[in-house]
């Protein structure tokens, strides 16, 4: 029974999440409501058992990939044009005819699986760990886009530090 409330609490969260973050009309709001679709799918995760995704989801993209949207949001000027409510339904009607297309695409194949033809849930943690900083494996591309990432975030440091006289922005 927990089972099954918790799929609807994190179900529930992540699809009324991404209503309010489509159809508001404040766009830092619409981002905050981003991040609650991200932490219900994070959950949804964690019910599979599928515990590396679920914190990754919440490292990466709940945390950086929200951040960055936020740091782009602050650093544009906001466009009228860009909220109104017919461009929010084209997109709502391209999203309902690419769904309509995988529908049909995996038509034939069963939706639902009982839970007793799952395998039972094991961390994985540990073992991603320490197979991503073996000396032979992983561990160089790792540490590689460590460095990009701080070197992104220094430039982007820089280029919002920037200062710039009015006759170039008119």
């Amino acid at each position: 029974m927990g089972e099954i409330l918790s799929f609807w609490f994190f179900a529930t969260l992540s699809v009324g999440c991404a209503l309010l973050s489509l159809f508001h009309k404040n766009v830092v709001h619409s981002a905050f409501a981003l991040m609650g679709t991200l932490v219900g799918v994070a959950g949804l995760f964690l019910l599979l058992g599928a515990d590396f995704l679920a914190m990754t989801q919440i490292l990466v993209y709940a945390g950086g990939i929200l951040i960055l949207i936020l740091f782009g949001l602050m650093l544009t000027r906001p466009e009228p044009e860009e909220r109104k409510l017919g461009r929010i339904w084209g997109g709502i009607g391209i999203l309902g005819a690419g769904t309509l297309l995988f529908v049909e695409r995996v038509g034939d194949k069963p939706w639902f699986v009982q839970a007793k033809d799952l395998a039972s849930p094991e961390p994985t943690v540990r073992e991603i760990g320490l197979e991503l900083l073996r000396r032979d494996s992983w561990l160089f591309a790792f540490e590689f886009a460590s460095i990009i990432l701080l070197a992104a975030l220094v430039a982007a440091a820089f280029i919002a530090r920037r200062r710039f006289n009015r006759e170039e922005i008119e």
